[in-house]
């Protein structure tokens, strides 16, 4: 049996080799990854903050208006199960870089668009561009490092994950109060460039391997179930009230995805499911993935209401709200640094675990948040917040990766992805449905609309309760991996040793 096959079927996870410091062709790599993300990432939260200045300058409506976002989170979440297949089909640098190119030039496209019909055709088109920048660069990346290095290279990624949703405000409000709309399209193409011409230079070129046939069954069912999933959970955030609409979305995207769950468990060699659900048999790969899709309901979920209360109960404009939403960005670039190093000592688990109790206390000031709360108490306690999601979010995910072997990481990347990016969109569903409620009863009232800011952000508190649960589990799996990689540590300085 295979060591990937071993750590899989027996549910545990073999001792990572020592880590050792990143090679300078993975360094050149993550270089490469980053730029990339930042262009896929940035896009959504600059286009999020131009919503209504969009309604004026398209002459539509913002139900309309909204599509612009819907369509590209709706190609993104079709596209994401697909790029495991794909990246062995014709190459994961070959798919990169073609995907990059489409960003890019549909990003350009959407700038230039003439009404509000052309602008979200071609966001479509963007987001299946977007959906696989991400994925496909973390599959190149992940490979290349290899599970001791999991740590480290994780949260290189995680700089353009954790900061483009605090980020991406600033800069949407200054184009949109400087050169205008089309620029927070625009903005995409020196990236874009950028990012092409590192990955033409810096990435390997890897061979296509064998893929078998397009599990098209599989395709078909997990595509249309993300994409009821989506639609209904991000109509449930728009209108804030279950309709009959969002009941369909979400009951159609829920039977189709457990149809896809009992097909995939089905396929037997020679053919494979297009997603490989049986790693979950792996109790570590599972607790990591519940750890990241909790993780990423209460990371988006506590990120969507300070722009809100900012602009909503402070009156502040988009530009001005966007610096004000930078301090997290600053607790998670320290957290970044960090993060990395304390999952090497003590477990992506245990790691996450601290995270998740700096989330708690720093999501505590919220709760008691008023229509006059200090910017300063604000500002600090969102660094701590930062702090906590940067401490968080990748360890959880670095966990789920150092359990596998190389092989396994084209089947993982997409699952991971998916299952951050659902627990995003349930997050964030949940509590803009409860900010709406509560808002609709304050008659304009600021301390009222305070306080139901404050009432949002105690579910943000229980959806963090939730995710410091999930770590937890995962921390228990993961103990005894990181006992057998001590001994095997410590017998690998004492061979050092006798041979010096």
């Amino acid at each position: 049996m295979s060591t990937d096959s071993a750590r899989t079927d027996t549910g545990g996870a073999a001792p990572a080799a020592p880590p050792r410091a990143l090679s300078p062709e993975v360094r050149r790599i993550a270089v490469v990854v980053v730029a990339g993300a930042i262009a896929s990432l940035l896009d959504s939260t600059i286009v999020n903050i131009a919503l209504d200045h969009l309604t004026r300058e398209l002459h539509t409506g913002l139900n309309t208006v909204q599509w612009v976002v819907t369509a590209y989170l709706l190609a993104l979440a079709s596209v994401i199960p697909v790029t495991g297949w794909a990246a062995r089909r014709v190459g994961a640098t070959r798919l990169y870089l073609s995907s990059i190119v489409l960003f890019t030039l549909a990003s350009v496209a959407c700038g230039l668009a003439q009404n509000v019909e052309q602008l979200i055709a071609l966001r479509a088109l963007q987001g299946i561009g977007g959906g696989l920048t991400l994925p496909v660069g973390q599959m190149i990346l992940a490979k290349k490092a290899g599970p001791q290095n999991m740590a480290r290279v994780m949260s290189i990624i995680g700089i353009p994950m954790v900061l483009t949703p605090v980020i991406g405000p600033t800069i949407g409000g200054l184009l949109l109060d400087g050169p205008g709309w089309r620029w927070i399209f625009f903005v995409n193409l020196p990236i874009g460039v950028l990012a092409l011409l590192l990955g033409l230079r810096l990435l390997p070129r890897e061979q296509p391997e064998e893929a078998g046939p397009l599990d098209v069954t599989g395709l078909a069912m997990i595509s249309l179930g993300m994409i009821g999933l989506t639609y209904g959970l991000a109509e449930l955030g728009n209108t804030g009230r279950f309709s009959v609409t969002v009941a369909v979305s979400l009951a159609a995207g829920l039977l189709l995805t457990a149809g896809f769950v009992l097909h995939a468990l089905r396929v037997r060699q020679p053919r494979r499911p297009l997603l490989d659900l049986r790693l979950y048999s792996n109790r570590a790969f599972g607790a990591a993935c519940l750890a990241t899709f909790c993780l990423g309901g209460a990371m988006y979920g506590g990120m969507i209401l300070m722009p809100l209360y900012y602009q909503a109960v402070r009156h502040e404009d988009a530009v001005t709200t966007g610096l004000l939403l930078g301090p997290s960005g600053f607790g998670a670039a320290a957290a970044m640094w960090l993060a990395g190093r304390t999952t090497e000592r003590i477990g992506g688990g245990l790691t996450a675990v601290i995270g998740g109790l700096v989330n708690i206390a720093s999501t505590l000031p919220f709760v008691l948040i008023g229509a006059h709360t200090s910017y300063l108490a604000l500002s600090l306690a969102m660094v701590v917040r930062g702090f906590g999601i940067g401490m968080s979010m990748m360890p959880a995910m670095t966990a789920a990766y150092r359990v596998l072997g190389r092989s396994k990481i084209n089947d993982a990347t997409p699952q991971l992805s998916i299952l951050q990016r659902m627990g995003g969109s349930i997050g964030t569903a949940v509590i803009v449905v409860v900010l709406q409620n509560r808002l609709a009863g304050t008659h304009g009232s600021t301390a009222a609309m305070a306080d139901s800011f404050g009432v949002a952000f105690g579910w943000v508190l229980g959806v963090t309760l939730v995710a410091l649960a999930a770590t937890a589990v995962l921390a228990a799996v993961e103990r005894p991996v990181f006992a057998a990689q001590r001994a095997q540590k410590r017998q690998a300085a004492l061979e050092a040793s006798g041979k010096a």
